[in-house]
């Protein structure tokens, strides 16, 4: 930089923070992502049996007339509040998040992994410690929202994801980085699947309190690995001011910016084609739980439990069929097929009456998670090493950005089409995934080999 003769100017290399042991980034998301499968389930029927409560409704305990009661506006009234304060959550968290985690993810580049790592678990801490006293205290639910913006000013989930897919392309080779973002993605899946099906025969049994308890404990033990085992994966972390807009600045830069080694055209439309399939499990994932307990499934927390670990089977199987597919497929196709089974997987939802065919659905879906790896690991061969924090700071906020839009959608249109279709989401989701089907296609046809642009070492 031009004003590098200054000496206060001058970035300083910080000393490296005493650990108790280097320890990988996968437990952080592990224990991070098995919080908040407890908590989100759970918030949803704490919400719906809270309005029910309020406006005298108990239908869906008594599953003998459950299909008769179709029309009933007292139903009807209850899920479109417990969708509406859904929304609120993820506007309040998306909002906030949108200036902290791009702000922070590129703040990383400079001092390291960890301080992000670190900030994001202290946020997800804080905002269980607001859902326990919600749920303890019978508080006005209007402070789970609160808990939502305090999660997000300190980086959120997204600032934790960010800091760790960087952190794996820190010491991944560009061979091995799908397979590795897939690896972290997994764990992602198995701390869900194994927290749902906790979570739902833990209701039945004690409420909800407990649950939130134990994510308040794991949360606690998921700050202090960050603090003193997670080791740091970036090789020369400097001092650095945190509030200044360079860090704003330079993610702008990776889609502006010319630049021999990366191509804008590929960097924006895989952006896009992220967001669209972010977007689609988001939505769809937002409404799944309250369609369930509502008719004509009329699912309880038991088999609710069993939908949502159903739903993160496909974080293992995807990973099992990626390396099983990329010995005779470009990571691109195995991405084309994965799309291919997600858009039959929300077909099946839409038309789904009866228990079964709910999970025939969630069976089809058994390869949807092969996509976020594929399109995360090309976009990450675009850039710089010096670039990788403020690559997946972007994408984190591709990802707010996703999360808004999909509660705006959803969440608005799933009460909209009670009355004649409630499966409609479902079928919008399925058409939506044709626009990264089509864009993955497109660029891997035009240019399929854009990752080796930056490592010309490579054959």
């Amino acid at each position: 930089m031009e004003g590098s003769a200054s000496p206060p100017e001058k970035p300083r290399a910080r000393p490296a923070a005493a650990v108790l042991c280097r320890g990988p980034v996968e437990p952080l998301v592990f224990l991070a992502n098995f919080a908040l499968v407890l908590q989100g389930p759970l918030t949803t029927q704490y919400l719906w049996h809270r309005f029910s409560a309020d406006l005298g409704y108990n239908g869906t305990r008594q599953r003998g007339g459950c299909s008769n009661r179709s029309a009933d506006p007292t139903m009807q009234e209850v899920e479109t509040l417990t969708s509406h304060w859904t929304l609120y959550m993820n506007v309040g968290g998306f909002l906030v998040g949108l200036f902290s985690s791009t702000l922070l993810g590129a703040w990383s580049d400079s001092v390291g992994r960890r301080p992000l790592l670190v900030l994001a678990s202290l946020g997800l801490l804080l905002q269980a410690l607001v859902s326990v006293f919600v749920v303890q205290l019978q508080l006005h639910v209007g402070y789970f929202v609160l808990g939502r913006i305090l999660c997000a000013l300190l980086g959120d989930f997204g600032g934790l994801l960010a800091a760790s897919f960087a952190s794996v392309a820190d010491v991944s080779s560009s061979r091995s980085r799908t397979f590795r973002m897939a690896m972290l993605e997994a764990s992602i899946g198995v701390a869900g699947m194994l927290a749902s099906l906790l979570g739902g025969h833990w209701l039945r049994a004690q409420g909800y309190a407990n649950p939130f308890w134990l994510a308040l404990a794991l949360l606690i033990a998921m700050t202090l690995y960050a603090a003193f085992c997670f080791g740091e994966t970036l090789k020369e972390p400097k001092s650095t001011r945190l509030f200044t807009f360079r860090h704003h600045r330079s993610i702008v830069q990776l889609y502006v910016a010319p630049a021999p080694e990366k191509s804008r055209k590929h960097l924006a439309l895989y952006s896009l084609a992220i967001f669209v399939v972010i977007t689609v499990h988001f939505g769809a994932q937002d409404i799944l739980t309250l369609y369930e307990l509502s008719t004509p499934l009329c699912w309880d927390s038991k088999l609710i439990g069993y939908g949502s670990a159903a739903q993160h089977l496909p974080y293992l199987t995807s990973l099992l069929a990626l390396k099983l597919l990329q010995y005779c497929l470009a990571d691109a196709w195995v991405a084309e097929i994965g799309l291919a089974f997600n858009i039959l997987g929300m077909v099946v939802f839409a038309f789904a009456t009866i228990t079964p065919l709910m999970f025939t659905g969630y069976g089809l879906l058994f390869l949807s998670l092969v996509i976020t790896p594929v399109i995360r690991a090309k976009l990450s061969k675009l850039v710089r090493e010096t670039e990788q924090g403020a690559l997946f700071s972007a994408v984190a906020c591709v990802n707010s950005l996703a999360m808004l839009t999909a509660s705006g959608i959803f969440n608005s249109l799933y009460p909209a089409t009670l009355n004649f279709m409630k499966g409609f989401p479902f079928l919008l989701g399925a058409g939506l995934l044709l626009i990264p089907a089509v864009l993955i296609g497109m660029l891997e046809k035009a240019d399929p080999h854009p990752e080796f642009q930056q490592f010309p070492q490579s054959p």
